[in-house]
């Protein structure tokens, strides 16, 4: 969510944090600031809105100074607006903050006994008068931020900024992500690596529970028994070209058109030399030793796993349950011995995921992750962490990230399969080979474009729109409603085609279009008699099918997408294309902001 970045260099410091702003753009915000110290003064600047009102303020009103740090602000306690943007300041302190601290109530208390005076509606601002009484009992800047940071529940990354300590910043972490950067005679603190890319490739992330205290010339950190740690010290390649639009005007578009590239190397890191098996890395996982798999997840990953429990459940035979992560531990679920728990996030950072993969520790057989990013707090944390290779997903909405996680998720039920005896070796063969040729399928369906941002077009004038989906195709349905409406604002649904006439059905009518998701596979004929009920209510059906689902339905359809043929059990990877294309262009027709959707996050790093 909130974006992080601090920097002790050798150069002016505020053109440097604003560039790395900008490359936190994709994890969302409402306003951004930076705090500097020039010959030990410390001062501020801060914006409502996108990046450029802050690079305008810049260039009236400079910020000098070699020493800073910076913040994109996703509004969680209070309003976006200057007042409560941060960095926060409080005497002789500045600090930025992604996280929520839940205990900040109590504590503005205490300090509200002191005579200590808040000016926002911040839980962050708690944080910095807190730092800035202990300051004033006489303690050091390390000792008040460390003795802060101790008395502090929730979850918080945290960059401080002190007045006449112009080779000093202060880093803390627990359930929020935060980086080391190290660079010749300079340091550097950033939410992620794509943040520092630009300044340095050497990276260091913080653990739960850490402390560190960073000058220009070196890092001592702490754990949460305020121990020596050392960190290990990574070489990070992100190329500049995982960051830019690649001429494309958005980077949604990028990554949809990425998806051939990116979900052909995902099969192969997967697939045996002889291409007629599935190794996973390290250890693996032997899933005769499995009684039942728990999925975990939000947002369009929970989409994700409940494709793949048709997966799981239908090639592997092996008992499967999925749930919203936000939900799962608060339900406390049984988890048997022989239980198998996988978890599933695009950043491996989401806090609600990481949370269920905790309480999960010490229950479970084994803990599997599937993540796009290696080094993250998720992958950490699992025996067996599958990466999906998606490379750098700047848009909001996920799209390449999906399908990716889609395709490792197959392959892994494909394993599951094979190991349980379910699935012979040349079944397996065949069916792998007929993954290979997923992305010429990609590439054929992108042929199509055109036509889809021409329905998108007349999808753009409706207020409500539905999606239908049976079987593999429900929650391709689903992730279809959730990519309209996070990108277009146009309020969306989705249902099983069998629940329609248990109440969805009263909802038709000619101004609200009915997308139906139906390849021709063993439930067409079913999907499409559910169709046929809304057409004959007066709704307007957008069909997405294959050639033959065109040919049988004889145009009944209002509109109709026609996809390449396709193996049933691939349906789902390849008909996303169709619905994220929808989104975009919809989008685009209703002049929306694709990238960065309203009030929305791409690393979601609170509950």
């Amino acid at each position: 969510m909130c974006g992080i970045v601090g920097v002790l260099g050798q150069h002016e410091v505020a053109p440097i944090l604003v560039e790395a702003l900008k490359r936190l753009e994709y994890r969302g915000y409402d306003s951004a600031g930076i705090a500097t110290l020039n010959d030990g003064h410390l001062d501020r600047r801060r914006a409502v809105g996108k990046l450029i009102n802050l690079s305008d303020l810049l260039v009236h009103d400079s910020l000098p100074g070699k020493s800073g740090i910076g913040h994109t602000r996703w509004a969680t306690h209070g309003a976006p607006n200057v007042t409560n943007a941060h960095p926060h300041r409080a005497g002789p302190v500045a600090v930025v903050h992604n996280g929520i601290i839940e205990n900040f109530r109590e504590i503005r208390a205490q300090l509200a006994e002191k005579g200590l005076h808040f000016q926002t509606e911040t839980d962050t601002e708690t944080v910095a008068l807190l730092v800035q009484s202990l300051i004033e009992e006489g303690k050091s800047p390390r000792d008040a931020a460390q003795e802060a940071v101790r008395q502090l529940d929730g979850a918080y990354a945290l960059c401080f900024l002190f007045e006449g300590e112009d080779d000093l910043l202060i880093a803390a972490r627990q359930g929020s992500p935060l980086a080391i950067g190290y660079g010749d005679g300079e340091m550097f603190v950033g939410s992620d690596a794509i943040a520092l890319a630009p300044m340095t490739d050497r990276i260091t992330y913080l653990e739960e529970g850490d402390f560190a205290v960073i000058t220009r010339t070196s890092v001592e950190i702490l754990d949460r028994e305020d121990r020596p740690a050392n960190r290990e010290i990574r070489t990070v390649n992100i190329e500049s070209s995982q960051v830019d639009k690649g001429g494309h005007k958005h980077f949604m578009a990028k990554e949809i058109a990425e998806q051939p590239r990116v979900i052909g190397e995902a099969i192969m890191h997967y697939l045996s030399d002889d291409g007629r098996s599935v190794e996973l890395p390290g250890k693996g996982i032997d899933f005769t030793a499995i009684d039942r798999l728990s999925m975990v997840a939000c947002g369009t990953a929970y989409y994700a796993c409940v494709t793949a429990k048709y997966w799981f459940e239908q090639l592997a035979g092996l008992p499967c349950d999925v749930d919203v992560a936000s939900e799962f531990r608060y339900r406390e679920p049984p988890v048997p011995a022989r239980t198998a728990a996988l978890f599933v996030s695009q950043s491996g950072e989401t806090a609600d995921t990481l949370a269920a993969l905790r309480y999960c520790e010490g229950k479970a057989a084994t803990i599997l992750s599937v993540v796009n990013v290696p080094e993250s707090s998720i992958a950490r944390e699992s025996d067996l962490a599958l990466p999906i290779l998606a490379g750098t997903e700047i848009g909001v909405a996920s799209t390449k990230a999906f399908t990716c996680q889609l395709t490792v998720l197959l392959m892994l039920a494909l394993k599951a399969a094979s190991d349980r005896g379910r699935m012979d070796a040349d079944t397996l063969a065949d069916t792998l080979a007929k993954l290979r040729a997923l992305p010429s399928a990609f590439n054929a369906a992108m042929e199509d474009a055109d036509d889809i941002a021409a329905a998108a077009r007349k999808l753009a004038e409706a207020r409500d729109i539905l999606f239908l989906g049976r079987g593999l195709m429900y929650p391709l349905a689903m992730e279809g409603a959730l990519k309209l409406k996070e990108i277009s604002y146009i309020h969306a649904e989705a249902y099983a085609s069998g629940e329609l006439k248990h109440g969805p059905i009263a909802l038709i009518d000619k101004h609200v279009p009915v997308v139906v998701m139906a390849p021709r596979d063993a439930l067409f004929d079913k999907t499409t008699s559910n169709m046929q009920e809304v057409i004959a209510r007066g709704g307007r059906v957008l069909l997405i099918t294959d050639k033959e689902g065109k040919r049988i339905t004889h145009g009944d359809a209002w509109l109709t997408l026609t996809m390449p043929d396709i193996d049933p059990l691939l349906a789902p990877i390849l008909y996303a294309l169709p619905a994220q294309l929808l989104a975009y262009h919809t989008a685009i027709a209703k002049g929306t902001d694709v990238d960065q959707p309203r009030n929305l996050a791409k690393s979601v790093t609170v509950e």
